[in-house]
């Protein structure tokens, strides 16, 4: 395999892969943390919120797995490469901050209403040392991924990236959310508050995994490119003299900096062939021009009939 065919990593790829491992590190720690600590003090609301942790433990993971894997170079099985798999292993991460975090946090809830769990005791303080332990971790993990996000303008299209975001941010606000219901237990007795909390908690990584689930959907089945964009093109292909009519114009996201173009174009009559071939090759290079992404440009070239030139 020559250099050119090699899997190619680019420095945002590598800042992304290090965002990720610093998340995997934080949640590895944190899960343990607060596995322990919810099994020392019995609590519902840290137990979901360890459930929650090692459900963003293994989807770092996944989201490890997918940088590897979307950068392999193109094959004659996958011609166009492998950019979707960015979005498979976010699917991934998707159905398991639904199973192993919310769902495991509505049993919690359950269980607390249900009165499965004791009355809170001294060693709620360990808890809720740990919460602050991790809500520091959380955040540090967060910042680390929103710096990076500005400084690629808005991480583009890099589903890895907006997962660790997602993660992170709702990693923050259910130690929020679980510090709150342990404290209000402890002062009240009353187990209801940590129900709450856990439930919470649950529709919070719910509504996540909806969302990251959602997007990889649309990017799996194959979604156009901004519309704002597809009008930049469509108004540089209709901006050529030579082009007489752009009949149509196709796009398709093949990975977070892939994308495929494919356009149904009059030429003006009066072309030979050479001149159709250099014309052709010109689109491309001005289209790849104002969007590097667009890899895959295709034209579908016919002649505007003699005397349809208005």
């Amino acid at each position: 395999m020559t250099p050119s065919q090699k899997t190619r990593q680019r420095p945002s790829d590598r800042r992304t892969r290090l965002t990720v491992w610093v998340a995997l590190s934080a949640n590895l720690v944190i899960a343990a943390a607060k596995a322990v600590g919810g099994l020392v003090t019995g609590s519902p609301a840290l137990l979901s919120e360890g459930a929650h942790s090692v459900a963003d433990t293994l989807n770092e993971v996944f989201l490890l797995a997918s940088l590897r894997r979307s950068r392999r170079p193109a094959d004659r099985r996958h011609p166009f490469g492998y950019g979707k798999e960015r979005w498979f292993w976010s699917l991934l991460a998707a159905v398991g901050i639904f199973v192993m975090g919310g769902c495991f946090s509505f049993f919690q809830g359950y269980q607390a209403l249900a009165g499965h769990h004791g009355a809170p005791s001294s060693r709620y303080a360990i808890g809720l040392i740990v919460l602050v332990v991790a809500l520091m971790a959380e955040g540090a993990s967060l910042l680390r991924a929103l710096y990076q996000f500005r400084a690629q303008g808005g991480a583009g299209g890099d589903p890895a990236l907006r997962t660790v975001i997602a993660e992170d941010s709702t990693a923050v606000l259910g130690v929020v959310l679980a510090m709150s219901g342990m404290s209000l237990h402890l002062a009240t007795g009353e187990a209801a508050w940590e129900a709450a909390a856990s439930f919470s908690i649950g529709l919070l990584l719910v509504y996540v995994a909806y969302r990251l689930g959602r997007e990889a959907r649309e990017q799996l089945i194959g979604e156009a490119v901004d519309p704002a964009l597809a009008a930049r093109i469509r108004a540089l292909l209709a901006a050529q003299p030579e082009i007489h009519n752009v009949a149509a114009l196709f796009t398709m996201r093949l990975g977070p900096d892939s994308a495929l173009v494919a356009a149904r174009v009059d030429l003006v009559p009066g072309l030979d062939s050479e001149e159709v071939e250099l014309v052709s090759e010109r689109i491309k290079r001005s289209v790849a021009a104002i969007w590097p992404q667009a890899d895959q440009v295709f034209l579908d070239i016919t002649e505007a009939p003699v005397g349809d030139e208005g």
